[in-house]
């Protein structure tokens, strides 16, 4: 882990980042490279879309870090440390979001045609997940 141990941190952890952009004629280009533009190398890249009108998340991570863009559209992330919440919004897809593990996170509002990409620090593994909220205030000691 990078940013900090994911049971202290705080919804301060949590930071939009800008991304590099680079334009000519032909367009925008960004370009995110692990362990240099954020602070962990990628292991897994995906990304939501077609999300109906509802939320995604309600869930924390142990261990994992993660970048999230909109790389089309918008939506909200609210990030939430047990004792704190503070809401971002994605809209532009050269900010992106630097998510600290041992954070609660809701997304919602999502504008139509919204694509959410996802870099993450760890591969997939369920054992870093909370999934319930009850579980998640007492692996923060609340």
């Amino acid at each position: 882990m990078t940013i900090r141990d994911s049971v202290q941190s705080t919804v301060d952890d949590c930071k939009l980042i800008d991304i590099r952009k680079y334009t000519d004629s032909r367009g925008y280009l960004s370009v995110i490279e692990g362990g240099n533009d954020i602070p962990f190398e990628i292991r897994r890249i995906y990304y939501l879309y077609m999300v109906p009108e509802a939320s995604r998340g309600s869930h924390a991570h142990k261990e994992l870090e993660q970048l999230m863009v909109a790389t089309s559209g918008s939506l909200h992330v609210t990030m939430d440390d047990g004792l704190r919440k503070r809401t971002f919004v994605l809209d532009k897809p050269w900010k992106g979001l630097l998510v600290a593990p041992g954070l609660w996170r809701d997304l919602d509002n999502f504008s139509g045609g919204t694509v959410c990409m996802v870099l993450a620090s760890e591969r997939y593994n369920a054992e870093d997940y909370i999934r319930d909220y009850q579980e998640f205030l007492k692996y923060k000691g609340l």
